[in-house]
């Protein structure tokens, strides 16, 4: 497995932008699709964007399509979530996640989380 760190939440206003990233230990990275999930308070967890081993196949989620960008450096070990436009709803903890079976929308798919990174929109 690999152990995950995610950085870059913090405050912003709404329309602003942030910069997630979730860097892994370990050599085999590039094995693994990689995942960005939020969690808010008294929600479910729930599914932002992810991305495969190779880069090529991406998902996003509705209420992140047109506005957040998921990517990797697999050189770096380390996946990125640019997030754009974010509103208030974008309010949340979001995690980053890395399995082996595949890029998925779901979170049976991955088997490493990170500690999360907190973002807070104001309005």
């Amino acid at each position: 497995q690999v152990q995950l760190v995610e950085s870059g939440g913090g405050l912003v206003q709404a329309g602003g932008s942030l910069r997630l990233s979730c860097a892994a230990s370990g050599r085999s990275f590039s094995r693994y699709a990689m995942g960005w999930f939020r969690q808010s308070p008294g929600k479910e967890r729930e599914f932002v964007a992810a991305i495969s081993w190779s880069g090529g196949t991406t998902y996003y989620s509705d209420s992140a399509k047109g506005r957040f960008t998921i990517s990797r450096d697999n050189a770096k070990n380390t996946v990125y979530l640019q997030m754009n436009s974010l509103k208030p709803d974008d309010t949340a903890v979001y995690y980053c996640a890395a399995g082996l079976v595949g890029v998925s929308r779901t979170d049976v798919g991955y088997s490493s989380w990170g500690q999360g990174t907190r973002v807070t929109v104001s309005s």
